[in-house]
């Protein structure tokens, strides 16, 4: 029978859930959108991070000093690995994020509701940084090398293959993925509160009786702006050990506690907490852009396919 509760069930899972190809295509371009809008604040972020103690005065120093120095392109050093990798890291993120939720379902046969609690959306947020953080991870050491370059009036990479070759030479592989334990302490916790974020704007922005995969434009960039402030509200401290770990000389850190003991040692707790006022900037318009391209790339499949 058409009406049975198992098909009901199937077809209320349908609706929080999309197709894996559709989850992974939209978040490409989700992934896209971020990298054009938000990568001169993240730049700005990862210098004040790994700048000796003195360089910059604060953000609006960083940009100054880098226009002054590169122009506007300046702003955009580095932009290359994520624009080139943002396409699979976003895409296995949304991708993941969707197997998250299909994981609680296949695991909660007998629920009585098929809207997933907080705690069910937290962990498929969790989930989604497992797989992206091995796509994630060295991307994001190729881009704080490109990033950094400049600062002291040298630039010993050509662009993100020299890199690759160079850290290749220095130390295999292990040199490239330098830094994977961090990029997971910050993505697993930020991404749960970045799903979870999005989802209950989403809801909340949700007239009575509309289903919210049909929201309008502007109430997907608010909940994708509060997505992205709810995560590095939690992600900074993680982010800035990682931008350490990744910038630093092979031998300075002896893993993430280490490199977190010594920032602290050296600079004092308000050193975790460097780049935090750029990535604030850059998490609401970036993330609004993310969502956009996501809901928006989803409704042209949906319409297509």
């Amino acid at each position: 029978m058409s009406d049975s509760p198992s098909v009901d069930v199937e077809a209320s899972e349908h609706k929080q859930t999309t197709s894996h190809i559709k989850s992974f295509l939209s978040g490409g371009v989700g992934g896209i959108s971020a990298v054009l809008v938000g990568h001169p604040f993240d730049l700005t972020k990862t210098r004040l991070q790994t700048a000796s103690s003195g360089t910059y005065t604060g953000a609006l120093d960083v940009v100054k000093k880098t226009l002054a120095r590169d122009g506007v392109k300046g702003l955009y050093r580095g932009m290359g690995p994520p624009l080139v990798g943002v396409t699979p890291i976003f895409a296995i993120s949304f991708w993941a994020y969707d197997l998250g939720k299909k994981i609680v379902y296949a695991a909660t046969p007998s629920r009585a509701s098929q809207k997933l609690t907080m705690a069910e959306l937290a962990f498929a947020g969790f989930f989604s940084a497992v797989p992206t953080t091995l796509v994630a991870a060295p991307a994001e050491r190729v881009k704080v090398l490109l990033q950094i370059q400049g600062q002291g009036g040298q630039s010993k990479y050509s662009g993100p293959l020299s890199v690759v070759r160079g850290l290749y030479k220095e130390g295999g592989l292990k040199s490239i993925f330098r830094g994977t334990g961090a990029t997971l302490a910050r993505d697993g916790p930020g991404s749960a509160a970045y799903f979870v974020a999005y989802e209950v704007a989403k809801q909340a922005l949700t007239p009575a009786g509309q289903d919210p995969a049909q929201l309008n434009l502007s109430a997907v960039i608010l909940a994708g702006g509060t997505a992205g402030v709810a995560m590095w509200s939690i992600a900074i401290p993680p982010d800035t050990i990682k931008s350490r770990i990744q910038s630093a000389p092979s031998g300075t850190y002896n893993g993430f506690l280490d490199c977190a003991r010594k920032t602290i040692a050296q600079d004092g707790t308000r050193a975790l907490w460097k780049g935090f006022g750029p990535a604030m900037a850059r998490a609401f318009p970036a993330n609004a852009a993310t969502f956009l391209g996501v809901e928006l790339s989803l409704r042209v499949m949906n319409k297509a396919f």
